[in-house]
């Protein structure tokens, strides 16, 4: 489905993030404090209409993403990035894992010339630190047109936790979340 580009508001505001499989990134903000809904999708493409197959297939130049919606009274743009960063290789050109192809791209998708500032901000600071092995590949771009990905896809791993994708890879990464992330847990 398309839609226009994401609006915000004093009272809610849009994330769009790329951190490999959606499946991932959706289970792990799903259960964050301050995140009214997450929504996984394919953005940064161009191909109208996307599906799984092609987007997979790497012939639409679009890569898998989430799309937060956030009350920012309760949790910041900057500390949804710093569990982003946290929870995927930000430092793996089109590559999580065994997943590649620039459909699985470390990227931000800002929505506001101020998620920008932040995004840039957060990425430098996270470089000078040294906190990774290598260095920081990930994208921060204008958001462009939203796809909401097949509705199998939405809430995957809640429906299915004992899938083995969800239990080696999608898994790990929410356990991971919970451990560094406990105070941000929704109640």
């Amino acid at each position: 489905m398309k839609e226009e580009l994401p609006r915000t508001s004093a009272e809610k505001e849009v994330a769009i993030l790329a951190g490999g499989c959606f499946w991932c990134l959706e289970a792990v903000y799903d259960q964050v404090s301050g995140v009214d809904s997450v929504e996984s999708g394919y953005i940064g493409g161009t191909v109208d209409n996307p599906t799984y197959e092609a987007v997979c297939g790497g012939h639409t130049e679009h890569t898998e993403a989430v799309r937060i919606t956030f009350n920012p009274t309760v949790i910041s743009y900057k500390e949804l990035l710093e569990i982003f960063f946290v929870i995927h290789d930000p430092t793996t050109l089109n590559r999580q894992g065994n997943d590649s192809g620039t459909q699985y791209r470390s990227a931000i998708f800002y929505c506001t010339p101020a998620q920008r500032h932040t995004a840039e901000t957060v990425i430098k600071t996270l470089s000078g630190g040294r906190l990774y092995d290598a260095p920081i590949v990930t994208q921060v771009v204008p958001a462009t047109r939203w796809y909401e990905a097949e509705s199998y896809h939405q809430e995957y791993f809640a429906r299915n936790p004992l899938q083995g994708y969800c239990q080696v890879v999608v898994g790990p990464k929410v356990a991971k979340f919970r451990k560094q992330f406990a105070a941000r847990l929704k109640a």
